[in-house]
């Protein structure tokens, strides 16, 4: 019982369970296990086939894609509450990214049989779904743009705001990204080179926008890098 209301309110941070009642909620987690990963273990890879959906419990994980020349790219770092591979859930085909735990992780799987048939029996929360995905999409769309439109400097800019939302905590020197990010896994997250990243970090800290010591970011100017980032408007 203990078990199931700690998944319970886990997942209950996530927006597209956050809204199942208790019942609900009860009826998920019994349909689904805890499994457990090492640092450095792999979740599962892109091709694999689309058969569970994972929430994160515990601990911390990397989804990343790569090329066939061996080229990685960071797509995402997700937290407890969060959700991956749902999208192969779906549809049933293959992952179409790679997951690995960063650190001893804890995540719930559900495996596809049995979460379609929640989904049938709670069509409500298809339409939560779609909107996750479509969340999504637009988030895939906005990268691209970045790649193609945006030179490395206001893509870091923007990657960092971006950091603001998940891990921002507020100091007397500014707004600290409250997770360590090496200048390599800034590299894989915008898919360029690491003295590309550098660079372009020198330019932020010389412009007063940033600190960045031993892989903790401070934003000192939070007005002056979403101007960099073109995110002038967007709201702090």
């Amino acid at each position: 019982m203990g078990l199931l209301k700690n998944v319970g309110t886990v997942l209950r941070r996530n927006r597209l369970l956050s809204g199942l009642d208790d019942a609900q909620m009860a009826e998920l987690v019994a349909l689904g296990r805890v499994s457990r990963f090492i640092e450095g273990q792999t979740v599962f890879t892109k091709g694999d086939p689309g058969d569970c959906l994972y929430a994160i419990l515990k601990g911390q994980i990397a989804v990343s894609t790569s090329s066939v020349d061996g080229k990685t790219m960071l797509l995402n770092i997700l937290n407890p509450g969060d959700v991956l591979g749902e999208i192969a859930l779906i549809d049933g085909k293959e992952r179409t990214a790679g997951a690995a735990a960063l650190r001893p992780s804890e995540l719930f799987r559900i495996d596809r049989p049995e979460f379609i048939s929640f989904l049938e029996r709670h069509p409500r929360l298809c339409i939560e779904m779609m909107a996750v995905l479509c969340e999504r999409l637009r988030w895939v769309s906005e990268n691209i743009e970045d790649a193609v439109f945006h030179d490395v400097p206001r893509r870091l800019a923007r990657r960092i705001l971006l950091l603001l939302d998940t891990y921002g905590q507020r100091s007397t020197a500014g707004i600290r990204v409250n997770q360590a990010v090496s200048q390599e896994s800034l590299a894989a997250m915008l898919g360029v080179t690491r003295e590309m990243v550098n660079k372009s970090l020198r330019a932020l800290r010389n412009s007063g926008a940033i600190t960045y010591t031993k892989g903790f970011i401070v934003v000192t100017d939070l007005h002056l890098l979403k101007d960099m980032a073109g995110e002038s408007d967007r709201v702090p």
